[in-house]
């Protein structure tokens, strides 16, 4: 009952229609536009559950066909799949091709499913060792020199343009260009990533950020990227959410990674929610998409974690997030999960976070990438 419900929801909200945001990209691809509205008109009454690398692998697999841990619990994959850009930079041009490959492959589909794909960007530091961690004795602060004036900033160019010939490559079956979330920078409120707040003014991450998205856009043209801004949860105001906010013409999507609240250091509920609320009311004033862009608990401990805790946070006040994404499932450790599987401690729980209609699963959406065709099942 709980997915018809959803559907016969979806559906109602998508004919009736309404005047929303846009993207900051006028050219976007029509399916980029739709899928920007889409996900704010399902917001008003649903969330869109994500998973990282969910379709890739998982808790002691590789490579399946068609295969996702939480597809095995619920039988549907995830509604946002999230990928990573890690693999484009820093690497063997046999090796960068390859990755390429490999997740061209599994957002195309995505897409062809009728699910949505976000991708982070763990970016290897462009001007020391250290990868994308900063690491004391080996790191580099990258981005001063990488933005326009700097050493490294026609290393910088090249690096985009291959992430921009491969966003221009990445076609459904039905021959047009698959949208995606692009979450570049993400956690920038700590000191784990180079691109971190001890390793850059507020005028170099504003500027990098600026560049990136007005280079990929407007130079490269690549119109198939919606753009999400998302701190770690170190804020505690608008003001301080907005400190290193590079501006509305260069943002889409507003959103918060935030383990700390969720369990990993404390269990603090009114917190993350009030967190998610400043996120979400920000976002409504300015007309941009709002999403829980990670969380999660490790092992998943807690076997009522997603109801009385996930669900808890994100109801806890009238908002409007278009998704919330946890962490990956790896493939060999057997505590680094963050999605349950069968015969996992929460998995009951699970199914029912999974059957609450305020969740959507990729069951759920029917022509998520087109506008006022949103017919559900029937």
């Amino acid at each position: 009952m709980h997915r018809i419900t959803n559907i016969l929801v979806a559906g109602v909200l998508f004919l009736v229609g309404c005047v929303g945001g846009r993207p900051i990209d006028r050219q976007a691809t029509p399916e980029t536009r739709a899928l920007y509205q889409n996900l704010g008109k399902l917001a008003k009454k649903h969330t869109l559950f994500g998973h990282q690398h969910a379709t890739e692998y998982g808790h002691g697999w590789f490579n399946g066909k068609d295969r996702s841990d939480v597809k095995s619990v619920t039988g549907s994959h995830p509604a946002v799949i999230g990928v990573d850009f890690s693999g484009f930079s820093g690497r063997s041009p046999e090796a960068i091709q390859a990755a390429k490959e490999e997740v061209r492959q599994n957002v195309i589909d995505t897409y062809n499913r009728g699910g949505v794909t976000t991708a982070a960007w763990h970016f290897s530091n462009p001007v020391s060792k250290g990868g994308f961690y900063w690491v004391d004795s080996l790191s580099l602060p990258a981005v001063k020199y990488i933005i326009p004036g700097g050493e490294a900033h026609e290393q910088y160019k090249e690096i985009l343009r291959g992430i921009g010939d491969w966003a221009n490559s990445i076609k459904g079956a039905d021959g047009k260009l698959v949208p995606i979330i692009f979450r570049p920078f993400h956690e920038f409120d700590g000191g784990w990533f180079w691109w971190g707040k001890p390793h850059t003014s507020r005028e170099e991450f504003i500027s990098v950020w600026q560049f990136t998205v007005s280079y990929l856009r407007d130079s490269l043209g690549v119109h198939n990227f919606i753009y999400a801004f998302s701190p770690d949860n170190r804020f505690h105001s608008e003001a301080e959410f907005l400190e290193r906010y590079p501006g509305d013409k260069y943002v889409d999507m507003v959103g918060m990674d935030n383990y700390g609240d969720m369990g990993r250091d404390r269990y603090a509920i009114d917190t993350a929610a009030y967190k998610l609320k400043i996120l979400s009311d920000y976002a409504r004033k300015a007309n941009k998409l709002a999403a829980f862009t990670e969380t999660g608990l490790e092992s998943i401990p807690n076997k009522t974690w997603w109801t009385n805790t996930l669900l808890a946070t994100m109801k806890k006040y009238p908002m409007r997030l278009s998704y919330v994404l946890v962490w990956r499932n790896d493939t060999r450790s057997p505590t680094h999960y963050y999605a349950p599987f069968p015969g996992q401690a929460s998995e009951q729980n699970f199914l029912k976070f999974y059957q609450d209609p305020y969740t959507l699963f990729e069951k759920d959406l029917k022509n998520i990438y087109k506008r006022r065709k949103f017919l559900g099942v029937f």
